[in-house]
């Protein structure tokens, strides 16, 4: 493997505390930010989300979007937005703007790709967030369908702040996912886990509130399950398997796929871990007059060594030892967006035995996401990456990962990605 230049060395190692440094970084938190003001403004920030750019198109007349039928109106937009139908996810706890219509009757359906998610309950309104390169989740809300007439109008919601903007996304905006018992109303009886995302929960914390198909080989899990509560003041567990309480019709396909479900939680975790520490750098920047501050260069390397682990899939939750499947039609999907390097190879590729992917580093480093990040903060995460790709001895980021492995990786991203610096190469 190459090293570095030694003046991007020594740059580096500055920022690099010892191991007490960086759990005292981590036990004093990050800086406090506003990301309503300077030099975030948030809310005067013209976006460039898909989304943003979508309706910029319809309202030019360049893309028709089909309002004939609610199912209509909502293929049509996935379509326009480059969502596959087959990653449709099932959630019956009461969650979003719409939570009084939402319950184990009438679930709620979601469907994503790499940069945007679309919420969908039958009766109700659409509901996209989509990701801004730079600011994160801008969310927006359709008015009422009017069948067979113009599409609905679209605004911007800083309603969703409520909860997309606070505790469980860093106080930015963010995309959460929990895991409860619902109650037959929707509302929860028990938390499995809250404000927390990612590919590091165990599977067995995660999918309460939510359906859960297809060969997923769990022996234990919270997913399917309805809470009623008893006089004596605990809950009795019932099935809620899809289908069973509501017209599986209502909604585009019969599945809440056990593939999807685990690619949705990675992106959260890294849309997260990115947006937070894209704030806390600009923030920091700002304060330094566009240096970064000494004071801040422990939580800085805490950050960076933190999203280099999230990206190797360091902490990655085990999956049953069978394995899982995976729907063939999202696999299908979510493979035809891959970008390969000239062996083939991709970092989409697919393993569901031992872990998701064959190549343990993220896919979303090819998104927009990662790709507007600050290069000082890029860099910092690449050096940790590399020290975890080594061919021999890797750091502890990487030691999970088989030679073979790391060596692919490396490959990889060589040939995909366009911002490595120049010492990687």
């Amino acid at each position: 493997m190459p090293h570095p230049r030694p003046t991007l060395i020594l740059t580096l190692l500055a920022l690099l505390p010892c191991a007490g440094q960086v759990g005292a970084a981590e036990s004093q938190g990050t800086v406090a930010l506003n990301f309503r003001e300077p030099p975030h403004s948030y809310l005067e920030h013209q976006p460039r989300d898909r989304m943003t750019r979508l309706l910029k198109t319809m309202a030019a007349g360049e893309v028709k979007i089909d309002t004939t039928s609610p199912h209509a109106h909502l293929r049509s937009m996935l379509a326009a937005l480059e969502i596959p139908q087959s990653s449709q996810l099932l959630v019956f706890s009461a969650s979003s703007l719409q939570s009084e219509i939402i319950n184990p009757r009438n679930p709620r359906a979601l469907y994503f790709n790499e940069d945007t998610y679309l919420g969908y309950v039958p009766g109700g309104k659409l509901e996209v967030i989509s990701m801004d390169p730079t600011h994160g989740a801008i969310f927006h809300l359709f008015e009422g369908l009017d069948i067979g007439g113009a599409p609905p109008a679209v605004t911007r919601s800083t309603k969703c702040f409520n909860c997309h903007a606070g505790h469980a996304t860093g106080r930015i905006p963010g995309l959460i996912a929990e895991s409860l018992l619902p109650m037959p109303s929707g509302a929860s009886l028990e938390t499995y886990r809250r404000d927390e995302q990612g590919h590091q929960i165990p599977l067995k914390n995660r999918f309460g509130g939510w359906h859960l198909t297809g060969d997923h080989h769990l022996r234990e899990h919270h997913a399917n399950l309805v809470g009623l509560p008893q006089d004596s003041g605990k809950w009795e567990v019932q099935s809620a398997k899809p289908g069973e309480q509501w017209d599986i019709n209502k909604h585009l396909l019969p599945t809440s796929d056990i593939l999807p479900h685990l690619i949705h939680e990675h992106q959260l975790g890294f849309e997260n871990r990115a947006f937070q520490a894209a704030y806390q750098v600009r923030q920091w920047l700002h304060d330094g007059g566009g240096r970064l501050p000494a004071s801040a260069k422990p939580q800085f390397e805490a950050l960076a060594l933190a999203m280099a682990r999230y990206i190797l899939f360091a902490d990655e939750a085990a999956l049953p030892t069978e394995g899982v499947v995976g729907d063939s039609i999202y696999r299908q999907d979510f493979l035809a967006r891959r970008k390969a390097a000239s062996d083939g190879r991709s970092l989409r590729d697919l393993d569901l035995r031992k872990s998701i992917f064959k190549h343990r580093a993220s896919f979303m480093l090819h998104t927009e996401s990662w790709l507007e990040l600050p290069k000082l903060f890029k860099d910092a995460v690449y050096y940790r990456m590399a020290e975890g790709l080594r061919p021999q001895q890797p750091a502890v980021q990487g030691a999970h990962l088989p030679a073979a492995e790391r060596l692919a990786i490396r490959a990889i991203l060589k040939q995909t990605m366009p911002d490595l610096p120049n010492w990687w190469r």
